[in-house]
């Protein structure tokens, strides 16, 4: 049965992000990413990779070949419209948004009014940073270790810690 997992802004052939998550090149960082990404997702997993793949350089979507499992992508706002029938060639799915099990799955964090109409929102966009609130779920690399987490763990998790209010 194949998993379901999350990530955000890997932001792959991006040096000045390279450097800020302290790699020493493009080359370091996107092997980083790729490693940690093959060392839990099995080619039969499903990962919502939650936007800003690149930073806008189309040229690095071959790269994405070597991640394992069926891509699925929420654009960010550094993915531009114009690289999407590019990108498909490298991912199974383009989006910018989706409902999953009741949690909005989006690149930005979504307003606080808009999360009366779900459970939550799973997002990046913000990198280290977090959002003091338990609806929100940041899956930026930084957050997860640049590993792709589990989403019903992260789900389950918040559920717990909003049932224990």
């Amino acid at each position: 049965m194949s998993k379901v997992y999350v990530i955000s802004d890997l932001h792959l052939g991006h040096i000045n992000m390279a450097i800020k998550r302290g790699f020493s090149s493009i080359a370091e960082h996107d092997a980083h990413i790729i490693k940690m990404w093959n060392s839990v997702v099995t080619k039969r997993d499903v990962v919502y990779i939650l936007g800003d793949i690149t930073m806008s350089k189309a040229g690095f979507y071959p790269m994405l070949d070597a991640l394992k499992g069926e891509k699925k992508v929420i654009l960010g706002n550094h993915d531009k419209q114009a690289n999407v029938k590019l990108l498909l060639n490298y991912v199974n799915s383009v989006a910018g948004m989706i409902k999953y099990r009741g949690w909005f799955l989006t690149h930005c964090p979504i307003h606080t009014n808009e999360l009366q109409h779900c459970k939550g929102n799973v997002h990046g966009h913000v990198h280290e940073k977090t959002i003091d609130d338990n609806r929100y779920i940041n899956v930026s690399c930084e957050a997860l270790d640049y590993t792709p987490a589990l989403l019903d763990d992260l789900i389950n998790i918040r559920n717990s810690q909003i049932a224990n209010k």
